[in-house]
């Protein structure tokens, strides 16, 4: 399929930057961005119009794809099943991934990161600066793994997860949905859905309930 020429952008925050430089390097224009809170916005590449909150639900169609460079998975979910609009990716060139590894749409692939041979990603993830996505691991939509993160062989990270910088999955762990990792956790075992795990060796000190948002991905 053809590369598109210019990219839409739905976040103005650290996020948005990096990705926008990471478009600029491709040689694909950022020809907007959107965002909640306009008088906030990191981004001021260019002016930044009304979101979905703002517009009250009403959105433009748009002449291109569009990226969700927001953090928040939850969110990232929320606007994806809001938004009528096709989602691009963004990898930078400093990324390596293995021949046939296949990327979902408004999936974000930041600087240095490592994806190996027979490893997935789903739609709307964001694999941040110099994580390493080890051969065979499944990453489920809306998952975010943080910079340096290790993830080891055949590992399953279920949608909506949140792997923290540093954190390391040891080989054909299987960690929930909605879970979320803390920074220089070592996951040794399985982890159930909704929970959240701290330490060396990681432990679960929390199962939290889901939240509205989490259930729009059902798009």
């Amino acid at each position: 399929m053809e590369s598109p020429t210019h990219m839409y952008l739905y976040g103005a925050g650290g996020h948005a930057k990096v990705v926008a430089g990471i478009l600029t390097s491709r040689g694909v224009r950022v020809a907007g961005v959107f965002d909640d809170n306009p008088p906030n916005a990191k981004l001021r590449i260019m002016e930044v119009r009304d979101g979905v909150q703002l517009l009250g639900g009403a959105f433009p169609k748009l002449d291109a794809p569009m990226i969700i460079t927001i953090g928040h998975n939850g969110r990232r979910a929320e606007l994806a099943a809001l938004i009528d609009a096709s989602f691009g990716t963004a990898i930078h060139p400093s990324a390596i991934i293995a021949s046939g590894v296949p990327i979902g749409v408004g999936s974000m692939i930041l600087h240095g990161s490592v994806l190996q041979a027979g490893s997935r990603v789903g739609r709307h993830v964001l694999i941040n600066t110099a994580a390493s996505i080890d051969h065979d691991n499944l990453l489920g939509d809306f998952v975010h793994v943080s910079p340096n993160a290790t993830l080891c062989g055949h590992v399953e990270v279920g949608e909506g997860t949140h792997i923290g910088a540093g954190a390391v999955v040891i080989p054909q762990v299987k960690i929930g949905r909605w879970s979320t990792i803390g920074a220089g956790a070592v996951v040794l075992r399985d982890v159930p859905d909704y929970a959240t795990v701290v330490g060396n060796p990681g432990r679960v000190i929390n199962i939290q309930e889901p939240q509205a948002t989490e259930t729009a991905s059902a798009m």
